[in-house]
Parts: C-alpha cells; structure tokens; sequence
C-alpha cells in the first residue's frame, strides 16, 4: 500500500499517541495490582511505537516478532539505537506471552516496575528516531 506522506504522517502520530496514552494507564494498573494487565499493556505500548518507526521507513507487517526483527536489523545492527533496548523489548514480549498464555506465572509488583521503568527508556529512545 502506497501512502501519501501527509497519511503517513498521520498514522505515525496515531501509533505514537497510542503508544503513550497506554504509558498513562500502567501506573493505574501497578497500583491496582493488576500486575497482568500492566505487563500486557507495557508490551503493547513499545509495540505501538515500532510501527511508527516502520512506517516513516516504509516497512510494513502485522508479525510482531518480523517488526522486531526489522527494529534489530535497521537499527541496533547498525548503531543507531543501543542494544540494550532491544533486550527490554524482548523482555517485555517473553513476559506478556507468558502473562497472557502461561497460567502459572506470576509477576511480583517490583518486577513490573523495573518492567515499566525500561518501558519508559525505549519510548524514549524510539522517539528520537522518529
């Protein structure tokens, strides 16, 4: 699909206000306890901010492990972004796919704020390559 760069744009924005407006509600969920729902959520959030990145590199696909791939390829491979977040977001995918399949987890409170804290770095780091 070709995009017009004003769309482009335009969806770039919808992925990276998505991407934040789930930052804001993890807080809520830590506190609540909802420990799950926070690992999910936080998983999703530097989720949202790869496709924007895609998309101003006119990448696309719906596999979240290819979209990773991409991310570790054109931009840890290369420099342009440290290693270390690729880590965190391995991390974050390998504990929400355990959180939403395996009925034995569990995560303690201070594991989902180091969790969210990392979170919070690779936002910030995908940000600046957009």
């Amino acid at each position: 699909m070709t995009l017009m760069p004003e769309d482009r744009q335009q969806l770039i924005e919808h992925s990276r206000a998505k991407a934040y407006n789930i930052e804001q509600e993890i807080s809520c969920h830590i506190q609540n306890q909802q420990l799950f729902t926070a690992v999910n959520r936080i998983y999703y959030a530097i989720y949202y901010m790869l496709p924007a990145l895609a998309l101003k590199h006119e990448f696309s696909t719906s596999k979240h492990t290819q979209l990773i791939g991409w991310f570790n390829k054109h931009f840890v491979k290369t420099g342009k972004i440290d290693a270390v977040y690729t880590r965190y977001i391995q991390e974050a995918f390998e504990k929400r796919m355990k959180g939403d399949y395996d009925v034995l987890t569990t995560f303690s409170e201070s594991e989902v704020r180091d969790l969210f804290e990392k979170m919070k770095h690779t936002l910030r780091a995908i940000e600046q390559l957009l």
